[in-house]
């Protein structure tokens, strides 16, 4: 029988939120899509079987995660693919986009806080704090690579929000998480590992 569940939750539970930035205390009974919808109802039901069965339960919301290892089907991933590729990228809402960019490194040490520390039912923002414009982001990647996007500027997905931002104050009191890998460092560092992964072998 194991006594502690560490799960995956995600920002997007913060749905159409105005309040920045983004924190464990805010309701979060308004999600704009399916995919923030799950992660809140898995939060709730984790709670309820926390409390039934008194199993530590530990929910961490994750903010934008990246670096080496990456899903190729997240923007900073996407977006190194394909300028590599000479590929337009598709930029969503005309570029008005923010997002709190936590590198992978510093979710692992979040995470390892979490399961160290063993909290009986609690959820935990894992961000790095700092909302970066979506097109700085682009500027960094192009930077790395020493190539030029080809931008598609896009209206607004459905179910998107043109921002993210973590309030970390809870995970710093409780799990002692201080992020300190800013995108500078961690795009580089990404597109270092994308060139040994993709174009070095």
């Amino acid at each position: 029988r194991f006594e502690h569940l560490i799960y995956a939750s995600s920002s997007s539970i913060y749905g159409s939120n105005k309040k920045i930035p983004f924190s464990i205390n805010d309701r979060v009974d308004n999600p704009i899509s399916l995919y923030g919808a799950s992660k809140r109802s898995g939060e709730l039901i984790t709670q309820s079987y926390s409390r039934m069965f008194n199993i530590n339960c530990t929910g961490l919301r994750f903010f934008s995660v990246y670096g080496p290892w990456g899903r190729p089907d997240m923007a900073y991933y996407l977006f190194t693919d394909k300028i590599s590729n000479g590929e337009p990228i598709p930029i969503y809402n005309h570029g008005d986009m923010k997002r709190d960019f936590t590198y992978i490194n510093d979710v692992i040490t979040g995470t390892r806080s979490a399961i160290d520390k063993d909290y009986k039912c609690v959820v935990f923002n894992l961000g790095n704090h700092r909302s970066e414009q979506l097109m700085d982001i682009v500027h960094l990647i192009e930077e790395n690579l020493g190539e030029k996007a080809e931008i598609d500027f896009q209206p607004m997905q459905p179910g998107d929000v043109p921002e993210s931002f973590a309030n970390i104050d809870k995970s710093v009191k409780m799990l002692g998480y201080k992020p300190a890998t800013n995108v500078e460092v961690g795009i580089s560092k990404f597109v270092e590992w994308y060139h040994e992964y993709y174009c070095d072998k």
